[in-house]
């Protein structure tokens, strides 16, 4: 066990303990905060942003608006009827398999 500890007190030596050992400590530990810090005010605005972006679009599509409007009475079914009459030529049917 003796030996284990040895080479675990060699790997792993002890800080070097002077007169500015805790001011440079917590300085290290500011700067991590720092960093840490700035991505979480980041992600804040990110996401107060992405908030204000969808209460946006919630009331314009909320909101109506003026105009004339793009639907009608008819389903789609009917209308989708009534574009294939329109648009398509006068094709002849497909034969029925005659067995």
């Amino acid at each position: 066990m003796d030996a284990l500890l040895r080479v675990y007190r060699e790997a792993c030596p002890d800080p070097d303990v002077s007169a500015n050992f805790m001011p440079e400590l917590w300085r290290r530990i500011d700067e991590r905060q720092r960093s840490v810090s700035f991505l979480g005010r980041w992600a804040r605005a990110l996401v107060t942003a992405a908030a204000v972006l969808s209460l946006g679009m919630a009331a314009y599509l909320y909101i109506p608006h003026g105009g004339s409007s793009v639907f009608s009475v008819e389903s789609y079914v009917e209308a989708l009827a009534a574009g294939h009459a329109q648009d398509s030529p006068n094709l002849p049917e497909p034969a029925a398999d005659e067995l």
